[in-house]
């Protein structure tokens, strides 16, 4: 099999009163998941616009709903698998392991949540991996938006203090441990928070081409 680029987008299925929680005081239950739900599309289409300037493959990993469900939503070009279980280092481990054993030559994972994650985005993370064996890109709050790698790297998630505001210090700490070179982006807003929707509406105005 030829090696080949591959874009994986976390997502976790719009379940009213399950996601974007902090965003219920603001929007109300139904007003986050749709925030949710549209931030997914959002990211989703830059995602499918840099899968086709790469050649590469696109795959979506989910939480909650069915396959059914998902693809109803967003569609069904793109490779939908669920995550699995463990916590969020365990699930990124084996997004990884798969698109590395199915002959992915670089891999790079997104979140749903940062709309300014564009195909440009994209395609600076591949590019550094030209160069290094990772490239992060750095969220306002401490976390990461996108993670790319050249290979396995089980040390990148080992011992993380996920969804707190150490995510990128401690990601960065393991690298370095473990004799990885890499390359941070340009650091953009994940909305998660009433005071992030700014980023969202500003977003939304210059959407992805059809």
């Amino acid at each position: 099999m030829a090696a080949h680029d591959h874009i994986i987008m976390f997502w976790k299925y719009p379940e009213e009163g399950r996601v974007k929680t902090r965003l219920i005081p603001a929007l109300g239950s139904q007003g986050a998941a749709a925030v949710q739900l549209a931030m997914a599309r959002h990211v989703l289409g830059w995602a499918r616009r840099a899968a086709r300037r790469l050649s590469g493959t696109l795959e979506v990993r989910y939480t909650g709903g069915s396959g059914a469900a998902v693809e109803q939503l967003i569609g069904a070009d793109a490779r939908l698998r669920e995550q699995g279980d463990g916590d969020l280092g365990a699930r990124l481990v084996r997004a990884f392991e798969d698109a590395f054993a199915a002959g992915s030559r670089r891999v790079v994972v997104i979140g749903a949540d940062c709309p300014d994650a564009t195909d440009e985005v994209l395609a600076r993370a591949f590019a550094a991996l030209d160069e290094h064996d990772a490239v992060i890109g750095p969220a306002a709050d401490g976390g990461y938006y996108l993670l790319g790698l050249t290979g396995v790297l089980p040390e990148a998630f080992a011992d993380i203090p996920w969804s707190t505001d150490r995510v990128l210090a401690t990601t960065r700490a393991r690298l370095d441990e473990a004799g990885v070179t890499f390359l941070l982006l340009e650091e953009l807003r994940d909305v998660d928070r009433p005071a992030d929707l700014p980023v969202w509406e500003q977003a939304r105005r210059h959407p992805p081409p059809a």
